[in-house]
């Protein structure tokens, strides 16, 4: 899969910070969470793609015929694509460090909002040594993942509203509960709110990145 195997930018970091991609929600762009995920993580370099679906002009990273109703055969699609494209950057930074005598990315990074968070979500159970620390925020996964204890040394934080219309509790809940039984390392955030992000997400995340980043 090349690096360009989706529209989208990439701000450099510091030498051996790690990497951070980040994936938007529907309607969003590659531009979306590029501040946030430099506030998160200001040594990373981030790599943020453009979803390549268009859902009535509002760009996804897979298909659905309507509200909580996917194209599961999309979504594996996105998933395999994804990966290789977190792949092939992930590569592509580790030569660059070796050609130039520099220290190679300290981490790989996820961050991911809403159908962002879903395809990270996807990726990490299929691809689970690509990804060592990943936040999902309001995040859901519309199938029963395979549990093989394959996230073990993976660190995940969600982040979730108690009152979120869009991915309920119980989702969440359920998300986290095949997390665990995977063998990742998951911490969850909430608040009383909806499907938006609120401040103690973004506070939890940083922490959570802070930590990662340093092989915490």
């Amino acid at each position: 899969m090349s690096k360009d195997a989706y529209i989208h930018k990439l701000l450099p970091g510091s030498p051996g910070g790690p990497l951070l991609f980040v994936f938007h929600g529907t309607g969003g762009d590659e531009n979306q969470l590029l501040s946030l995920g430099r506030d998160l993580a200001p040594q990373a370099t981030i790599i943020s793609p453009r979803g390549d679906v268009s859902e009535q002009g509002a760009a996804r990273f897979f298909r659905r015929t309507g509200e909580g109703v996917y194209d599961m055969d999309d979504l594996a699609r996105a998933t395999d694509k994804m990966a290789g494209f977190v792949k092939a950057h992930v590569e592509a930074a580790h030569v660059g460090a070796a050609h130039v005598g520099a220290a190679k990315p300290s981490a790989v990074l996820g961050l991911g909002y809403s159908n962002g968070a879903n395809v990270l979500a996807s990726v990490v159970f299929a691809a689970p040594a690509l990804i060592d620390a990943s936040v999902l925020m309001h995040a859901l996964i519309p199938f029963e993942p395979q549990v093989k204890g394959s996230l073990a040394g993976r660190h995940i934080l969600m982040t979730a509203g108690k009152r979120d219309p869009i991915c309920p509790p119980n989702l969440t809940t359920r998300l986290e509960a095949y997390l665990r039984a995977d063998g990742a390392d998951v911490t969850v955030e909430w608040h009383d709110g909806g499907h938006e992000v609120r401040p103690n997400e973004i506070e939890a995340a940083r922490r959570f990145f802070a930590d990662a980043a340093q092989g915490a």
